[in-house]
Order: structure tokens, then sequence, then C-alpha cells
């Protein structure tokens, strides 16, 4: 099981005029150590307006500053949003090609739709058509890697023989990746051939997500020009080895999940048949920041504690089958000391537990 790093660039108040400024050097620093430990790759988001929970708006900035400063791990987008109004897909094509470029062939390009109704509707985007954009978006993507000059008549997308520049240096293109949280999507991203990044929170939804993306894929028939067959999971990660750090850590697990039902509440209550699976996610009787610590521990998304706690939480999804877990190392209000000496101790303990051939 590889273990990687995925980025939101979270900030929660009260700030300082160098609040942006310290996160995002600290994120670097982090994951530039990362780089030495043996970590696969690193991810970062693409949010927009989410004010506190991701200030990371320009990740293709932040990938760029990181594989100048890294020489192993890999750089995803986890992910691009492919709605057109957030990106144009020959933006999107340009920009990754140019980043795998300066990277030496480390790009793995991650593409969504967006789930939060601040986002979508701050760029005027109808959530219904989103998942028609991000197909054809993709498939223009592709035909921009691998074809000269690009020529596309699709159902929302008219566009001339032009040659898109730069090509990325991995041939035939970049591996592909989609995000997935619903159960349509996890098919859809196994019947294109596409590697999929899974943020459900729940044990039996991340386990019915992994069966239906496995089924999917085995028959695949790839947008790209081959199957990236990887279930990666996103997890919250904190591996400390005193209580003081464990309960910094658990509180930050608290605040992440307060702020992702507030984020995603907006689209649950509204009555829209392409994110209507989202009502299943969350108990909204109940809300995430009344968790005690002792539930917080148990929760199987939340790998909080000692390395042989974190070993024990994550025997499941390695059992499970995922090929790769996503840590969120930098949430809540976890000081930057704490998550470099995470990232030590995961390792020094954790990543030789689950891959005994890599060295940490």
């Amino acid at each position: 099981m590889k273990f990687s790093l995925i980025y939101e660039l979270e900030m929660p108040k009260p700030w300082t005029s160098r609040t942006e400024y310290e996160t995002y050097w600290e994120a670097l620093a982090q994951a530039q150590l990362a780089d030495e430990l043996g970590f696969d790759t690193v991810w970062e988001v693409e949010h927009h307006f989410l004010v506190e929970y991701s200030h990371s708006s320009a990740p293709e900035v932040f990938l760029s500053a990181l594989s100048q400063r890294t020489k192993n791990v890999r750089l995803g987008h986890g992910v691009t949003l492919l709605p057109f109004p957030y990106n144009h897909p020959i933006r999107a094509a340009e920009r990754a090609a140019a980043l795998d470029i300066v990277s030496n062939g480390r790009l793995e390009f991650g593409s969504g739709r967006s789930v939060t109704e601040v986002e979508l509707g701050g760029f005027q985007i109808d959530p219904e058509e989103t998942r028609e954009m991000c197909e054809e978006g993709l498939e223009v993507i592709v035909k921009a890697w691998t074809t000269d000059p690009l020529e596309h008549a699709g159902k929302r997308l008219k566009i001339p023989p032009r040659s898109v520049i730069p090509k990325p240096i991995q041939k035939p293109h970049p591996p592909l990746w989609m995000a997935a949280t619903g159960p349509t999507s996890f098919e859809t991203a196994g019947e294109r051939g596409l590697g999929a990044l899974c943020f459900n929170f729940a044990w039996e939804q991340a386990h019915r997500s992994f069966s239906l993306y496995r089924k999917a894929v085995a028959h695949a028939q790839p947008v790209g020009h081959f199957v990236k067959n990887e279930f990666a999971q996103f997890l919250v990660v904190n591996c400390s080895t005193d209580q003081e750090s464990l309960k910094i850590g658990l509180d930050a697990a608290r605040w992440f999940f307060h702020k992702i039902e507030e984020l995603f509440v907006t689209l649950v209550q509204a009555d829209t048949k392409s994110y209507s699976y989202l009502k299943d996610m969350f108990d909204l009787s109940r809300p995430p920041q009344e968790a005690s610590d002792e539930e917080l521990l148990e929760h199987p998304a939340v790998i909080v504690g000692d390395p042989e706690r974190c070993i024990r939480k994550l025997e499941p999804w390695y059992k499970m089958g995922i090929d790769q877990a996503i840590c969120l190392v930098q949430f809540g209000r976890l000081p930057h000391q704490q998550i470099m000496d995470s990232l030590r101790l995961i390792g020094r303990y954790v990543i030789p537990h689950f891959s005994p051939s890599q060295t940490a």
C-alpha cells in the first residue's frame, strides 16, 4: 500500500496578515520532507471561495514550486475542476503538460466536478450539467496531449484544428484519475479506466465504492490510452506519541468534519438529481462538532494516535485492498511542528509496516 499526502491548505480563523503566507510555505516544507521519507504522491486540491477550509485556488502554482524542491514524489492534481467555467480543457491540458515537463515526468492528473454550492454558484454553473462537462473536458485533454493538431466537435465544445503545446513528457500521457464520492462516479471512473480518488468517509460507503470500482474497471473502455486501475482512499492522519498532541489532533479532526458538513449541506438540501447521493453521507441530526474524542478515535477515516494505533486503524483499509492511502496531514489548527513530527513517525514506523520494501 502506498502512502501519499493531500493538501487543502486549511487555515482556521483567527488570522494574521501572514497566515496564508505561512500556511503555503509550511506545506511546501512538509511535502519536501515527505519526498525524503518515501511518500508516493503529493496531491493538491482546487477549491474556490471556501474560506478557512481551503485556500488552494491555484494548485498548479503550488505543485510547480514543489516540483523544484523534490526529486521522487509524484505530483498530483487532486483535482483539476473540469466544468468549463472553472477551467477550459485546453488551458488545463497546457498547464498540466508544462508541470509534467518541469517535474521531469512526475504528474498525476486527477479531475472532478466540484461538490459545493459555494463554488458552483460562484461560477454560475448548473449542477445538473457538471458531469457532462467533465466527461467532454477530459476527452479534449487527452486529445490535446496525444494528437496534433487537436480537433474536437462535441456536444458543448467545438474546437477547430489547433496545435496544443507543450506536450507532456510522459507517454502516451500522464496517469488519469477521477475524484469520486457517489456510487455512479465510481462506476464511471472504472468504466473509463481512471484511477479512483475516494472521498467517502464512512466505512460502508467506501467498501461499497471499492467493490463498484473494481467491478467496473475490469471491463474498462479507457478514455485515455491505458487503464489506471488504482483505488486511493482519503484519510485524516496525525501520528504522535503524547497525550497533548493526541488531543490537538482530535480537535483538528473535529473541526475538519464540521467544515466538511457545513460546505456540503447546501447541495444536500438542494433538489439536485446529480448530487442526490450526498444525502446519505451525513447524519444531519447530530453536528460533527459534538462528536466525542472516543467516537473520533474509532472513526474509520480518522487515523490519529501513536504509531501502533495508526497501524491498527489502517489495517482494515489495507485488507480491503486499497492501493494508496491519501493522508490529509494539514487540517484544523495542527501546528506545523506537530505535522512534521507526524510525518517522521509515519515514515519510520507506518510506511515500512505496509510497504516492507520501502525505505523511509
